[in-house]
């Protein structure tokens, strides 16, 4: 069973691409079914945590709206967090899950028990994964995992009967 379930925000939760503004500032496209399935998944005891080799004020701002935690940014060996988090958590490899699109991502990516890339990543990724989303990245890849996860973890059937009831 699936107990914590880490992500990358560049080109998983966003399509990867940073716009800045005229005076500097910077934004990102966010998913909002991406947003509705962090939810559900932190509903039914998935604790989701951000792993990012980025530092971003807007990342902060949706990670913030979303209860998200746990919220590491500026992360330069991904692994070396994993593990920390591992420890203070109390959960083994087979219940973690992780969702990275490039190569600072590997690592972690071959540690965890369920692996997964976004089908937008490098060829090369996708033969280092579980689980290859059909969605691209920013474009509800995110979600497309975790209701994957959900339905490992023998949630999903009653939670999307929930809305139709």
């Amino acid at each position: 069973m699936i107990k914590v379930l880490m992500l990358d925000v560049d080109g998983v939760m966003t399509d990867g691409g940073i716009i800045y503004d005229e005076n500097g500032h910077e934004t990102k496209r966010f998913d909002v079914k991406d947003g509705l399935g962090i939810k559900l998944a932190q509903k039914h005891g998935i604790e989701v945590i951000i792993i990012s080799g980025r530092k971003s004020v807007v990342t902060d701002l949706r990670t913030k709206e979303l209860g998200i935690r746990r919220v590491y940014t500026g992360v330069k060996d991904k692994l070396e967090c994993y593990s920390s988090l591992k420890k203070e958590l109390r959960v083994c490899d087979e219940e973690c899950a992780y969702i990275g699109d490039d190569l600072n991502d590997i690592s972690l990516l071959k540690t965890v028990g369920f692996s997964a890339t976004v089908s937008d990543a490098f060829d090369y990724m996708k033969d280092s994964v579980d689980y290859v989303t059909v969605k691209n990245g920013g474009s509800g890849a995110v979600r497309e995992l975790i209701e994957v996860i959900l339905e490992r973890n023998g949630k999903w059937a009653e939670i999307k009967n929930s809305f139709f009831s």
